[in-house]
């Protein structure tokens, strides 16, 4: 019997127990021989990433298989042999290389001086046993205190051999099939990875260097060695495409088309595309297998039950890997063996409470994507005289995107009845470089009034009720979030989440945000010093008498990315305004949540928070305490 009960306080089986225990993610699925290795992060276990192949750790606790570069970290590991692995550890950044059969792992590279003063990231084979990657050198005590090297590590130890510095940022280097060159990815500032980078080849052993593709205003993501050619994503015409480059600069778009094949250079080490056989490889459609045939210049999708799939492709002899996912179920490590089409799952399976997770409605608003997840509960409706409250999910980035898979965290709101729109607003991928753009010099604008549309939209046509819409998102999520309840009335609440608030102290004169991002807002909000006056009048810090509602603050006390510094003099601000709002900081955390207790009292006292805003008692939560 269905019950009948007011949205917000349906009872439900997904508990924010459940949503922390599913909150660690899969990554750096590769392939090595026919054994398929990943790295797993464990939220019961303080938030480790462990090491496993085929299904079994081989990387035991306390080893943690994470790195600090660009803080937000880089492949991790490398197979060296049948019987050696370097990987990289997050207690102390070092390189340790360890046998899968037994034995302690043992560093290759230096202690450094300086806690985390030495990181190393994009970890790829190179010749004589090498391992050869990035490393990242802190030197000194600003943030944006940073150099990197291309380096080559001794497996036996030793001092790394240092093979280029060609830019501010690079991606690791990989050897030329005959062994002769090497190639790389590098930028500088104030490019973004996403905005322009250079692909770089160099015979090994010189300091000098070559450019055979990208530019300022194009953006190379992904390369790989085809004998003495080199295969490379770039969008010289605005979309991630697919390209033969020769070492005499000469370039053929394998398949041209208006469509997305790569994506943000967020992490050193994705993979968009892989070599199938020669003339065909496989490619990413904005997160969709497909395969791309250079005879016949298509791409064409490969149909599968799981419809999204990560930037980590790997194929051996027909059959690729990788971590997949779809409407009701989460990234999972996958086989698929393309010549009959069977798939199967590695890890992961359909959860119990299937009937309680939202179908996402792929929607457009206007030019604007979004995915709408209804309230779903098949033991519960609604009063037929009300209307659902709804939240905006604003995704991070802000070049990020919103992808129609099971994210817990939104079903544990949907299935107590509270709807969640997920807005791709302008500056989103997926979408080509025009869409992107639009978010330039905008920042603060184009996010805020994107959500905001949708919003409304949902209410004018009687999906959401008016008078209970809220928002969430975390990082440059929190920024819009914020930003939101500041310049519009559209919302009666928001939940923020390690935010941007504070415009100037976001750049590398702040001091107060990494390098790898330290000059990412002179092109979201526009060059320094000119457009400081830009800078003070969209910041969420300089507005908080103009908040239109409740706020709930959460923030890592570790995070280097966006620091609680921030957040405290929002708070502070906040305190004695007579504003309802709340601020929980967690020890040990960064920037997102990784330990199953942080992400499980998060969850439940935003579900309170949106109690306390928009009028219900949710089941089952502690009360959050919202002060004035």
């Amino acid at each position: 019997m269905v019950k009948i009960a007011s949205y917000g306080t349906w009872t439900s089986p997904i508990t924010a127990e459940e949503a922390a225990a599913a909150g660690g993610g899969l990554q750096w699925v590769d392939l090595h021989g026919k054994s398929v290795w990943w790295a797993e992060s464990r939220p019961a276990e303080g938030g480790r990433v462990a090491l496993v192949r085929d299904g079994a750790d081989v990387l035991p606790a306390p080893w943690n298989a994470r790195n600090r570069v660009h803080e937000y970290g880089g492949r991790p590991w490398v197979v060296l042999d049948d019987d050696l692995v370097a990987f990289t550890h997050w207690d102390d950044q070092r390189v340790y290389v360890f046998s899968p059969s037994g034995g302690e792992p043992r560093p290759i590279t230096p202690a450094p001086q300086r806690h985390h003063g030495l990181r190393y990231s994009d970890l790829t084979a190179g010749p004589d046993g090498e391992v050869w990657c990035v490393r990242e050198t802190i030197t000194g005590d600003a943030r944006t205190d940073v150099r990197r090297e291309l380096v080559a590590l001794p497996v036996p130890g030793g001092e790394p051999r240092v093979l280029m510095a060609s830019h501010h940022f690079m991606s690791g280097p990989k050897l030329s099939p005959d062994g002769t060159r090497f190639a790389w990815i590098g930028w500088n500032h104030p490019q973004m990875p996403w905005d322009g980078t250079e692909l770089c080849v160099a015979t090994v052993g010189s300091s000098s260097f070559e450019v055979l593709a990208g530019g300022v205003s194009e953006a190379v993501c992904q390369f790989e060695w085809e004998g003495s050619s080199l295969l490379a994503l770039t969008d010289p015409d605005g979309w991630w495409n697919l390209y033969r480059i020769g070492l005499d600069g000469s370039r053929v778009n394998l398949a041209p088309c208006a469509e997305e094949l790569g994506g943000p250079m967020w992490r050193l080490g994705n993979r968009w595309f892989a070599a199938l056989s020669p003339g065909r490889y496989l490619v990413l459609r904005s997160g969709r297998l497909a395969v791309l045939d250079e005879r016949s210049g298509t791409v064409t999708d490969v149909e599968t039950d799981l419809p999204t799939w990560s930037a980590n492709l790997a194929v051996h002899e027909g059959v690729v890997v990788d971590a997949a996912a779809g409407p009701s179920s989460e990234y999972a490590v996958v086989r698929l063996d393309l010549s009959n089409g069977t798939l199967t799952r590695l890890t992961g399976s359909t959860p119990p409470y299937e009937a309680y997770l939202p179908v996402p409605q792929e929607r457009m608003f206007g030019e604007i994507p979004a995915y709408v997840y209804p309230p779903t509960n098949p033991d519960f409706a609604g009063p037929d005289d009300e209307l659902p409250p709804y939240v905006v999910h604003v995704h991070g980035g802000p070049t990020g995107r919103a992808l129609p898979v099971l994210d817990i965290d939104i079903a544990y709101f949907t299935s107590r009845g509270i709807g969640v729109v997920a807005v791709n607003y302008g500056g989103s991928t997926g979408y080509g470089r025009a869409f992107r753009e639009r978010l330039r010099e905008q920042w603060g604008v184009v996010d805020v009034e994107d959500c905001a549309f949708v919003a409304q939209a949902l209410a004018k046509e009687g999906t959401a009720d008016p008078a209970r819409l809220g928002i969430r998102g975390g990082s440059a999520g929190g920024w819009t979030s914020a930003a939101s309840m500041t310049s519009t009335s559209v919302y009666q609440g928001a939940m923020i989440a390690f935010p941007i608030l504070d415009l100037a102290g976001w750049t590398s004169d702040g001091g107060e945000t990494h390098d790898f991002e330290s000059r990412y807002v002179e092109g979201l909000v526009g060059p320094l010093p000119e457009a400081a006056e830009r800078y003070a009048e969209r910041s969420p810090s300089n507005k908080v008498s103009h908040l239109a509602g409740p706020v709930l603050l959460l923030q890592g006390l570790e995070d280097e990315i966006c620091p609680p510094e921030q957040a405290d003099r929002f708070v502070a601000a906040l305190d004695g305004s007579g504003i309802p709002h709340a601020y929980l900081t967690f020890e040990g955390e960064q920037h997102g949540f990784r330990k199953a207790s942080s992400i499980q009292a998060a969850l439940e006292a935003e579900l309170s928070f949106y109690g306390q805003v928009f009028g219900f008692t949710p089941d089952g939560v502690p009360v959050l305490e919202l002060r004035r």
